[in-house]
């Protein structure tokens, strides 16, 4: 269930129109160590979907744990949201 003050962020970031100003309403929101843990699941993503890159290998290239790319891969694959499924096929095509 949606609370409000979720919807309320849903809709702030729909009324975001350039890159700047998403990076911008990033930058407000969440401190950097915030933002580099979202670009390492953003990035595990996009090596799950365009490569054949083991979970070790993924791990090991983003300096991060098989655990956090396991949890990515779990979201991207079996999860009923479908969130990085969606921006990755509009990003790039599935190998």
């Amino acid at each position: 269930m949606t609370t409000k003050q979720t919807q309320n962020l849903l809709t702030a970031f729909t009324k975001l129109k350039t890159e700047k100003e998403a990076k911008n309403f990033l930058k407000d929101l969440l401190t950097p160590a915030e933002i580099d843990e979202f670009e390492t699941r953003f990035q595990i993503a996009k090596l799950l979907w365009t490569t054949k890159m083991s979970y070790a290998q993924i791990a090991k290239k983003l300096n991060t744990s098989t655990t956090t790319v396991t949890r990515v891969a779990r979201f991207l694959h079996k999860e009923p949201y479908k969130g990085y499924k969606t921006v990755l096929k509009r990003l790039y095509t599935q190998n």
